[in-house]
């Protein structure tokens, strides 16, 4: 039997390419600064052309996270869509290559694969224009139940609730999660994307998620105000477990029952690019669960993650995140 995996995530399989940038870039090509828009394939082709030098890795959220799972020295897994086409390949590869599973079947007619075009200003806003291509095509027929039945955690990522296909593939995998005793985690990814989803997004929350991830602006979104107090409220109604992340604040978890717990934050040695520094706190944090560590050693185990991506450039880290846990005594 293949072994248990930590964590596995379902997302938009995207190639990420990072170019320093500023913020005439971005009022030129309107781009609204530290937030996510889709492009189509002609505007991506127009920005990517007028990008200075850039780094090209595999990406996306989800997939962020469980490369920072792997880098833990976890057992991770992925279900994603890419093209059968050059950039599909090198997004395989990459997560192959750091010990994540990746079996997706490549879609062989339709849209080539994702990129997500990545401008970091020098006050280390990260701005994303995203040409979705084939990530947005993950169907419940690419859900391998065994693979579920095999993780403690299966993880969503927002972005791709917003393709109804897909949503089916989470409502699937969910219902093999729990009737095998896993549990599901969902992270919000982005305030207009639940602003775009608001009903869809409590509806599928409460019928199925166990652990819910936002940051504070995603929550006050989702749960219509910025008081943690209220959100408190909101949020033990709705799901077992929510992270709240306030950036240098640290973050707060709302368990349905007892206190919240407070954590604080690892400072950076620098603060570089903020790309990636929420799927780094989900690696951490989900990771944790799954090890049945306590929340407030899960906690800061998400924002020790945390800390090493935003300290150089890109979304995936660049030191043994394993290394720096058992030198913090949480591993």
């Amino acid at each position: 039997m293949a072994d248990e995996l930590d964590v596995i995530g379902i997302g938009n399989a995207i190639v990420d390419v990072l170019a320093k940038s500023n913020d005439g870039f971005l009022l030129a090509h309107d781009i609204p600064k530290g937030g996510m828009i889709l492009i189509d394939e002609d505007q991506a082709k127009v920005i990517y052309e007028a990008m200075g030098a850039a780094v090209e890795a595999s990406g996306g959220s989800a997939a962020n996270s469980v490369a920072c799972v792997a880098s833990l020295g976890g057992k991770a897994g992925f279900v994603g869509k890419v093209a059968d086409d050059g950039l599909g390949e090198i997004f395989r590869h990459d997560l192959r290559a750091i010990g994540v599973e990746f079996d997706s079947t490549p879609l062989k007619d339709g849209p080539s694969t994702a990129r997500c075009l990545v401008n970091v200003t020098p006050d280390a806003q990260r701005s994303m224009t995203t040409f979705l291509g084939a990530a947005g095509f993950v169907s419940k027929d690419d859900i391998d139940e065994a693979q579920i039945k095999r993780a403690a955690i299966t993880f969503f990522e927002g972005y791709l609730f917003e393709q109804p296909v897909a949503r089916e593939a989470f409502i699937r995998a969910c219902s093999v999660a729990r009737e095998n005793g896993k549990r599901s985690a969902l992270t919000l990814s982005d305030a207009g994307c639940v602003e775009r989803n608001f009903d869809a997004f409590h509806n599928f929350i409460g019928s199925h998620v166990d652990i819910l991830l936002a940051n504070d602006q995603e929550a006050a979104a989702l749960f219509g105000s910025d008081d943690i107090n209220v959100i408190a409220e909101k949020a033990r109604a709705l799901c077992p477990l929510t992270a709240v992340t306030m950036s240098e604040k640290g973050s707060v978890l709302i368990p349905r029952e007892g206190d919240l717990v407070n954590v604080g934050v690892f400072a950076p040695a620098q603060l570089e690019d903020t790309t990636g520094a929420g799927d780094a706190y989900a690696a951490g944090l989900l990771y944790g669960l799954s090890r049945d560590f306590d929340l407030e050693r899960a906690g800061a185990l998400g924002a020790l993650a945390a800390s090493e991506v935003i300290s150089h450039f890109g979304a995936r880290p660049a030191q043994s995140l394993r290394t720096l846990a058992k030198q913090a005594d949480l591993l």
